[in-house]
């Protein structure tokens, strides 16, 4: 393997004739490391290019295509997103025609026979895995975004292709900048063979960072002067701070503000479709106009032929007329909740400059052509599926280098908009780590083990788990482990050696172990008193809570601001239980909305008055006027309502602060000095535990997990044993035809899905009867129900079905615990009657209803969305089923799916 930062070494001269005829074909000249990349890839050598987002590193991808077809051969682009196929599928053809390019994405098959073909990176791992012909002349593979093997569940298809693929097959990886991209680089030298890893961080086009404090745009970082830009930023944001408010400005005055900047256009990053489609509702509601007239004619006639198709019932249902109206306007939401037909227009303008905002979701970061002038971070924190989290370095940056057109813009903005506890240097730390790691997520699967067991046999399929990235991470991370225990321990033993010369000093009788003894306890009682403060804050929060989502209009409360408390009286109630926010006039005339946390602690009710029925409807209009009001009414008022501090106390603290006076160290007229050390000895012995803990799992792990999943695929005669041989020789194994079925059917809940075609629970439904079975296994919804909904399902037959479905799982999961497996996901019923009312003929409008009635909380883009999944299992189903039935109706069930809006969804 060799590294190459550009510019760093010498290019060949002259440079290999196909590379200079390959670059003489654009309007602009090539980058060093993309020639660098393009000679290596001439050369018969792989490479895996890091380079930051809007750098071109898909031109270096664009030459092994031109490679391939100069050379007679065959090259595969490969995507980790059906939408990233598309859009280089349509990218292709414009350069090479149609006759030379097909898209394969699973519900999308388009000239699979041309030489070039682009994919996503399962259908290429279907295709190793069933030894297609078409990869008999594969000479090139372009795995663009090939960082995406982190991605928890779909990230080991990668590994799969990259282990599998013929060693003759040059391989193009194409990633963002990473931490360690030399130890990636390394692991594909060892199992691919030569691999030039080459490293840019050069943006072509640079980028600014700046933060939004109030309506100012300030510089952060200033190269020119760092020091009074980091201040000014401190300055403002200290003012912001002082004057009590809680968050930047409102989204309307961002747009303003940056467009008098010559900000725009820009993509303004808002981490829920909820806040993007709310964002562009705000921009309507204040009226707000980017486009010149001309502007706005060619969007609306772009906007209506693109929806010409789609039934006019069903654009109701999807608000087309405010969308519409929106876009004319130069604005729009892009997020996955949306029709795929409609985020295909969003791109199509923003990408031609009509629009000039899109509101986001992180979505879009994910290798969508849609470069912009300017990026806003609204926030740098996002919803992970299970808590609030920052954003890491990586995400920054991701986001970011959306920012900069090349060819138009001299520099890229990220601006970030400043809020409570968003601290300067925090964001200037973001932009400056540019790099994050990669780290593997392969893992086997029970369709993995088959196919591996098939086609390799055991031997040679352990030999490939063995040379995993996964693996290799591994290998090294125990070195490094180890190497770090022993420090731990040197570092430990000098510092109990220390306690030890602090002991003989003092003269004392107690030991070291006393000591260390007595600082463990003031550790814990430490610990426990700082429980205990948190919990009596959470307890105190919550009071709070209580009472402010308990006020009703009219109610009079007295605020805990110390002596002589502030009067206020409610004048827009908020029953929102979790998150109350009430709106409140206090005396002096300030109104506006108040949260647990704008409190330290709980404030006192003192009576109720009369408002007059405007007062809720427009407070800050009204407010002198009910302040006047309420400071003429005749209510005790509380002489002192201090701000209390949290508690402190606890039984477990009361019985460890016990334990502590009654030691014998604690009556030491010299404790301080002996403790000192002693505290660093326990803080030493604690650090040790903790990493001793952490020690990553020995080199076994993976094939202990293969080994696992056979021996229970053996239990389900999925995998046998040939003629005498036992257990004790898993190299004897072998796929029944059960395990051949298992073998192609690709879906996270695989083996669920083949027991339930195996038992034939599915066999006698209706079209839409399996579709809406099948589901159960496919369907997930993004949060968790909420409130009353129904479980019934429209027919006996289905209810049997789905029934069934919830009993094989449970067999399933058992099993899975008993070999130490992890457990394979729970159905979920929630799309159940939405799909089988679609698939029986039903409009959009009802079939959303009836998601919403079963609790599933479902956009019009989940929508195609999950139907195109449901598509893709019916598919496998076809060819994979036990019983003609079920082929023939999971036959007739595709076409009854994919229509109107499902249709355009698969094909826009």
């Amino acid at each position: 393997m060799t590294s190459s930062e550009a510019g760093t070494a010498p290019l060949p001269d002259p440079l290999p004739e196909s590379v200079t005829a390959f670059a003489g074909d654009y309007g602009f000249p090539l980058d060093d490391f993309q020639l660098r990349a393009a000679c290596a890839v001439d050369a018969g050598r792989g490479v895996l290019v890091c380079a930051p987002t809007g750098s071109g590193k898909t031109v270096v991808g664009e030459f092994a295509v031109h490679l391939a077809l100069e050379r007679g051969g065959a090259c595969f682009y490969t995507t980790p997103i059906k939408a990233l196929s598309n859009q280089k599928f349509h990218d292709l053809v414009a350069r090479y025609g149609e006759d030379h390019v097909g898209l394969l994405t699973g519900d999308v098959s388009i000239n699979g026979d041309a030489p070039i073909v682009v994919m996503t990176t399962e259908v290429l791992r279907n295709m190793v895995y069933a030894g297609s012909d078409r990869l008999d002349n594969l000479t090139h593979v372009v795995m663009d975004e090939v960082h995406f093997l982190a991605d928890p569940s779909r990230g080991p298809v990668w590994e799969e292709v990259i282990l599998n693929l013929d060693p003759s097959v040059v391989l193009v990886s194409l990633s963002a900048t990473v931490s360690n991209a030399e130890e990636f680089g390394g692991w594909l030298t060892t199992v691919r063979g030569a691999t030039d890893l080459i490293i840019t961080t050069h943006r072509p086009v640079p980028l600014d960072q700046f933060m939004m404090v109030d309506k100012q745009i300030l510089p952060l970082n200033d190269p020119t002067h760092p020091e009074e830009a980091n201040r000014a930023v401190i300055a403002a944001a200290a003012r912001a701070e002082e004057t009590g408010r809680r968050t930047g400005p409102k989204r309307t005055d961002v747009v303003h503000r940056m467009g008098a900047a010559g900000m725009l256009p820009a993509i303004y990053f808002i981490f829920s479709r909820a806040g993007c489609d709310g964002a562009v509702r705000q921009l309507l509601v204040d009226r707000v106009r980017l486009t010149t007239d001309a502007d706005r004619d060619e969007i609306l006639r772009t906007v209506d032929e693109g929806v010409q198709d789609i039934p006019t019932d069903d654009l109701g249902v999807l608000g087309f007329r405010q969308w519409r109206r929106a876009l004319g306007n130069g604005y729009a939401a892009h997020h996955a909740g949306m029709l795929p037909a409609f985020r295909h227009i969003v791109e199509d303008l923003f990408t031609r400059g009509l629009l000039k905002v899109c509101f986001a979701t992180e979505t879009l970061a994910l290798g969508i052509n849609m470069p912009a002038r300017s990026v806003v971070l609204e926030k740098l924190v996002k919803y992970n599926g299970e808590a609030h989290v920052e954003l890491t370095p990586g995400q920054y940056t991701q986001l970011t280098g959306r920012a900069g057109r090349r060819g138009i813009d001299t520099q890229g903005n990220a601006v970030v908009l400043w809020s409570r506890g968003i601290e300067p240097h925090s964001v200037a730390h973001l932009a400056g780590t540019r790099t994050y790691p990669l780290d593997s997520t392969f893992r086997p699967g029970y369709n993995m083990a088959v196919n591996l067991i098939a086609t390799k046999g055991y031997t040679d399929a352990q030999r490939i788990l063995d040379r995993s990235f996964a693996q290799y991470q591994t290998a090294t991370h125990v070195v490094e482990q180890a190497t770090q225990l022993t420090r731990r321990r040197r570092d430990l033993a000098g510092l109990e050696k220390d306690l030890a010369a602090e002991l003989r000093s003092q003269h004392t009788e107690h030991t070291a172990t006393d000591v260390i003894e007595y600082a463990g306890l003031r550790r814990d009682l430490a610990l426990a008193e700082r429980k205990a403060k948190r919990d009596s804050g959470n307890q105190r929060e919550k009071e709070i809570s209580n009472l402010l989502s308990s006020l009703s209009v009219g109610d009079i409360i007295a605020l805990p601001t110390g002596n002589n408390p502030d009067i206020a009286v409610v004048v827009r109630s908020d029953s929102d239980h979790r998150h109350p926010r009430p709106w409140i006039v206090v005396e002096d005339g300030w109104c506006g909305p108040v949260a647990p946390e704008s409190f330290g602690n709980v404030p006192v009710p003192l009576g109720h008055m009369k408002l007059h029925k405007n007062a809720g409807r427009s407070p800050k209009r009204n407010a002198r006027a009910v302040a006047s009001n309420l400071r003429r009414q005749r209510v005790e008022r509380p002489k002192k309502l201090k701000m209390k501090a949290g508690g402190g106390s606890s039984r477990e603290a009361a019985v460890l602060r016990d334990k502590v006076h009654m030691h014998p160290v604690h009556s030491l007229r010299n404790r301080e000095d002996l403790v000192r050390p002693a505290e660093r000895v326990v803080a030493a012995r604690r650090t040790l535990d903790r990493e001793l803990e952490a020690v990553t799992p020995d080199s076994e792990t993976l094939s202990a997990t293969f080994d696992h999943i056979l021996d229970l695929l053996v239990e389900l005669d999925y995998v046998e044993y040939s003629g005498s041989v036992t257990a004790a020789d898993r190299e004897g194994l072998q796929v029944t035809a059960e395990g051949h079925r298992l073998s192609r059917i690709h879906h996270e809940s695989d083996l669920l899905v083949a027991q339930c075609l195996r038992r034939g629970i599915w066999d006698d439904l209706d079209p839409a009867e399996l579709a809406a079975a099948v589901s159960t296994v496919v369907f997930e919804n993004r949060r968790e129900a909420t409130g009353r909904h129904t479980t019934e399902v429209p027919t006996e037959a289905l209810a049997a079905a789905v029934t069934a479905v919830g009993r094989i799982h449970g067999e399933l999961v058992s099993d899975e615990g008993r070999h130490g497996l992890p457990l394979t996901r729970e159905p979920q019923t929630g799309f159940v009657t939405a799909l089988h009312q679609w698939t029986a003929g039903a409009p959009l409008d009802y079939c959303l209803q009836a998601a919403e009635a079963a609790g599933a909380q479902l956009t019009p883009g989940d929508f195609v969305r999950w139907c195109n999944r449901v598509i893709d299992l019916l598919e496998q189903i076809k060819h994979t089923g036990y019983a003609d039935s079920v082929k023939a109706t999971a036959r007739k069930a595709v076409p009854a799916i994919r229509r109107g809006v499902v249709e355009l969804g698969a094909t826009s």
